[in-house]
């Protein structure tokens, strides 16, 4: 049975773990806690946590499903929410022991050190993130509630929008080139390389770059190439493609960093439950939740099990290395304490798991790979000294945004004709025809001409098109 508590109690426990967040050098944004019942909860998780937001029909739908899970008991709650803002926003469950509250309070000041200071989050306002979000809710009813607009001339947008919203860049923290850059870039790419002996050699011909084409290099961002350059979209439809681009930067650092976040706030919720000296009533409660939270999950990856490991493993390395590790990579120049604070500055989970995650950790996990064979799937790679590596980059390969194609802008005017021509980056998985199809449809939609989309299937190029009424396989 849950132990009685009230808001005394809980500010009482918050200003002991801050106590304990300044103790271990966590910087944090200022914190702030709500607390809300489960209808509350489960509203929030449909929204992605915002107290503000758009409304849409699939988060309708996303409520309803998760209430029904829920109500069935196929599916539980989660202990709180974090919204990377400043102040940092946390939702606790009332229903909750006073226990679980205290661990979730030490876990919510991990993830607010995470996204205070992690690199992938460097490019976004938390100032500004609630009022954004609130910003974009009124422009969103302000559209729908016009009589020349409406409602379901909004939500078609939307539709599109949000099918296509995580066809961006990976990375937005890393810089891309301005469009005098680029032309300055294909400009020099099309000259001939220097030659100190050019006075006696024939200089090679010289064949101008197609600086009128659009874009003039490759475009990871459809949303906004669409908003951009599309003939057919109005000023609010444009709009409504900029504030849908604009959410998704908000959560994509969330994507690319799941593993790395929650392991982090595990390793902290962690080590400050332990320095509290707490109750042993509270302190046993402690350990069975906090044992739930990073058990491995058989078939599957739990990021707080993979994250908790990986971050336990730096510091053992850093604190107490094995002569072989010494012997491979020297002996360590900082504490273990001191080389995770770096890692939480400068990686996100692609880099931290290619760093960080070795063979012994691999076989520790029992990780495997497994292939179909038949209508069955079967292990065709463990982790031992022949292919741990392999399976190391499988998982690579599908972790934060690694399991969403990578499809480019190549030309806006394919064929003279405002055919929008776009590409799939082929790393040997094919993309599944029916959500090609259904892509290309919302496309076309913003586009208003037809789309060409390049890809590779059963090993040969073909291209796909949709043009408004049929799709085609060439």
């Amino acid at each position: 049975m849950a132990a009685a508590w009230d808001i005394r109690d809980l500010e009482y426990w918050d200003a002991r773990i801050r106590e304990k967040v300044q103790e271990f050098g966590l910087t944090c944004y200022p914190q702030e806690f709500e607390l809300c019942d489960h209808t509350q909860m489960l509203s929030l998780m449909a929204y992605s946590g915002m107290p503000s937001h758009y409304p849409h029909w699939s988060y309708g739908k996303s409520f309803e499903r998760q209430k029904t899970l829920y109500d069935h008991g196929v599916s539980g709650l989660p202990y709180e929410m974090v919204i990377n803002s400043d102040p940092c926003l946390a939702y606790l469950m009332r229903q909750n022991s006073l226990a679980l509250q205290i661990l979730t309070i030490a876990h919510v000041y991990g993830h607010n050190d995470f996204f205070a200071n992690n690199f992938t989050f460097s490019h976004l306002h938390a100032d500004l993130v609630i009022e954004t979000f609130k910003n974009h809710a009124n422009r969103v009813r302000g559209y729908a509630a016009d009589p020349s607009i409406g409602q379901e001339a909004v939500e078609l947008v939307l539709d599109a929008a949000h099918a296509l919203s995580l066809q961006c860049r990976r990375n937005p923290a890393i810089r891309r080139r301005s469009p005098e850059e680029q032309k300055r870039a294909a400009l020099e790419a099309a000259g001939a390389p220097p030659d100190p002996f050019q006075s006696v050699h024939k200089r090679p011909g010289y064949e101008a770059p197609e600086l009128g084409r659009v874009p003039l290099e490759p475009e990871e961002d459809l949303l906004t190439f669409l908003r951009d350059y599309s003939p057919k979209l109005a000023d609010w439809q444009r709009d409504l493609l900029t504030i849908v681009h604009e959410q998704t930067q908000y959560f994509l650092p969330q994507i690319e960093t799941k593993i790395m976040n929650e392991g982090w706030a595990c390793y902290w919720h962690r080590a400050i439950m332990n320095s509290l000296d707490l109750p042993p009533d509270l302190h046993m409660e402690f350990i069975v939740r906090h044992n739930q939270v990073v058990r491995a999950i058989p078939g599957d990856i739990n990021p707080y099990h993979l994250g908790l490991k990986v971050w336990d493993d730096i510091v053992r390395r850093y604190d107490d290395p094995t002569p072989q590790e010494i012997e491979e990579f020297g002996r360590p120049d900082r504490t273990g304490r001191e080389a995770i604070f770096q890692v939480r500055d400068v990686d996100r989970d692609v880099s931290f798991l290619r760093r960080f995650l070795t063979q012994k950790l691999m076989r520790e996990m029992d990780m495997i790979e497994v292939a179909p064979e038949g209508n069955d799937l079967v292990v065709s790679r463990i982790s031992d000294e022949n292919d741990w590596q392999h399976v190391k980059r499988t998982l690579l390969s599908y972790i934060g945004m690694g399991s969403t194609p990578v499809i480019r802008v190549i030309d806006a005017d394919h064929g003279g004709n405002r055919t929008l021509l776009l590409r799939h980056e082929y790393d040997g998985r094919e993309l599944l025809l029916d959500y090609a199809e259904k892509t290309l449809r919302f496309v076309q939609q913003l586009w208003g001409r037809r789309v060409d989309l390049q890809t590779t299937l059963d090993g040969r190029n073909v291209c796909l098109s949709w043009d408004g009424q049929d799709f085609l396989q060439n």
